[in-house]
């Protein structure tokens, strides 16, 4: 999965944003049985990508496209855990191998321009995948591309060496084995424990020069993009300016990338919208915010561009906090935050389904969607004084204190994005009213991961994951119990238990598509219990782009992998 931080609601004040659960005249009550019966219908129709597609042929030659990252990065190796975040993948996806495609219904298949032929099989009880890597596939440093890429991305990946600090090890910590085919483009991967997600690895693939040395994974990548292979190279990276170019790469071997030049800025959430208005940029994802989408849609000749994606926003709790450790304080906590409210004011005037996200694995569009949010999911702020009663947590005053100490916590957030401003004074709100105090701490929005919530300087952080078509890939990267504090992968709350540990090893290994959705909706109903993380809604995934765009926009499944055909139309 991605980190994102985007905005995801309009900065509505707090007193209107308390209202706007109660809907208007005939409208159903946001959080009863007929509202929720119609967002899901609403959902159910959700194009499945919005793209403007056009065949290439009829895409023009040249041009240069502007695009707006939700902020800067400083590591750009993806595999990191620093890198792990959707403004990498942005730009990498324009640049790095990868070795599959998927298509709006989650249909996944090979990337013909990196991998020509691959195939899984059975041998017995053992797992064999083979790839037949492109004859022409070559790095930007003249290196072919070749198993030994692959080998070094399985060893750097599967967690045995602590010292590559990596964001997953799903799928890697299975193999058993990457070994030279008959040439040195055929790679055999042997799985010791099946491995259904097996589509998803490699992608995006990194070189052998990264892979096999910790410092240079960890640190190599940072400020700059030292190797590539895709159709297009990097021209430079300003962090002054805090902008990428890219430029077309005469050497790349596929067809030929329509446009000449690729240009990502990194802009605050309040001025991306005048900068899409003034025509500095050509498409941005509508974060949420309602007064960006009534202005968008009166830009001249723009089009807006919608579909359902396996993003979500949500509330990353963190268990490992002084305060947080006790289960059942967090489960106090979920229960005196009115996540009906919050998702009512969040999506308010956003053309999208006002409806609660009740799992952590399958967005409300997906066939596996079971909602398992159970008690903890629900707004039950006489309950959240029990928990916090019997937890030792006595009401002095206008708060709650245990030992002389005031329950105090964090809700930390990006400085620059209403709606993360509009959940925290919510938050605090609704949570003063079962005794707990909750301090709002905006920070810099390129310091909210890397200072605060990748080593865990916060109590509450609001952001988005944002998926990819296999969604039980985020069972071991989130919520797999850490090795060690410094060993946590995505996960975040740094917190699990045996059981879920149990669930997560079968769901991971299970090769039948519906036993593997039940037992993900089993580990759901288990993190739910947990308090790891509280789901809020499906993310609306909503782009304005100028009208003559062609193959970009909100991709929902698929993926913008195949820059090649993305340009303006004649």
């Amino acid at each position: 999965m991605k980190v994102g931080y985007k905005a995801a609601a309009g900065a509505a004040l707090l007193a209107m944003a308390l209202t706007a659960c109660a809907g208007g005249a005939g409208e159903p009550k946001a959080g009863s049985s007929q509202a929720a019966e119609q967002a899901q219908q609403a959902a159910a129709q959700l194009p499945g990508s919005t793209i403007n597609p056009v065949p290439y042929e009829q895409v023009a030659d040249g041009g240069t496209i502007t695009l707006a990252l939700s902020s800067w990065q400083a590591n750009w190796n993806y595999n990191q855990v620093n890198g792990t975040h959707d403004n990498t993948d942005q730009v990498i996806e324009a640049l790095m191998p990868s070795a599959f495609l998927s298509d709006d219904k989650a249909d996944v298949n090979n990337h013909p321009d990196y991998i020509t032929e691959w195939k899984m099989e059975l041998q017995g009880e053992t797992q064999v995948v083979t790839y037949k890597i492109h004859e022409k596939a070559t790095w930007s440093d003249g290196t072919p591309i070749t198993y030994k890429d692959f080998q070094a991305q399985w060893k750097a990946l599967n967690g045995s060496d602590k010292k590559f600090q990596v964001s997953s090890t799903d799928g890697y910590d299975r193999v058993e084995s990457v070994e030279k085919g008959a040439t040195d483009k055929d790679v055999v991967v042997t799985f010791a424990k099946q491995y259904p997600d097996w589509k998803n690895m490699f992608a995006p693939l990194y070189p052998a020069s990264t892979n096999s040395d910790p410092e240079v994974f960890n640190k190599g990548w940072i400020g700059k993009i030292p190797v590539t292979a895709g159709p297009f190279k990097v021209d430079s990276i300003n962090e002054t300016t805090k902008t990428v170019t890219l430029v077309r790469d005469d050497n790349w071997w596929g067809r030929k990338a329509k446009l000449d030049k690729v240009i990502f800025r990194a802009i605050e959430d309040g001025a991306t919208m005048n900068a899409f208005a003034n025509g500095e940029i050509d498409a941005f994802e509508i974060p949420g915010n309602a007064s960006d989408l009534k202005r968008a849609k009166e830009v001249p000749n723009v089009d807006i561009r919608k579909a359902a994606a396996p993003n979500w926003r949500h509330f990353t709790v963190n268990g490992s906090s002084e305060l947080l450790k006790d289960k059942s304080v967090r489960q106090a906590v979920a229960m005196g935050i009115n996540r009906e409210t919050i998702v009512a004011s969040d999506l308010k005037d956003m053309d999208w389904p006002i409806q609660t996200l009740g799992n952590h694995l399958y967005m409300n569009t997906h066939k596996g969607y079971v909602d398992n949010s159970g008690e903890v999911g629900k707004y039950n702020p006489e309950k959240a004084k029990q928990l916090l009663e019997a937890a030792g947590w006595k009401q002095e005053g206008e708060y709650r204190k245990k030992d002389g100490k005031e329950f105090a916590i964090r809700f930390t957030y990006p400085a620059s994005l209403a709606t993360a401003k509009q959940e925290a004074e919510l938050t605090q709100a609704m949570l003063k009213e079962v005794g707990v105090k909750v301090n709002v701490e905006p920070v810099p929005d390129d310091k909210f991961f890397d200072d605060y919530v990748i080593p865990g300087n916060f109590d509450i952080a609001p952001f988005s994951w944002l998926g990819t078509p296999f969604p039980n890939g985020a069972l071991p990267q989130i919520y797999k119990t850490p090795t060690s504090p410094e060993n946590y992968g995505s996960n975040f709350p740094r917190i699990g238990t045996p059981e879920l540990d149990a669930l997560i090893e079968q769901a991971s290994g299970e090769m039948d598509p519906a036993k593997a959705i039940e037992l993900g909706n089993q580990a759901d109903k288990l993190i739910w219990d947990l308090v790891h993380t509280i789901p809020l809604y499906q993310r609306p995934s909503i782009y304005a782009t100028k009208k003559n765009l062609a193959n970009y926009g909100a991709f929902g499944y698929a993926d913008p992998k195949d820059w090649t055909a993305v340009g303006f139309t004649k």
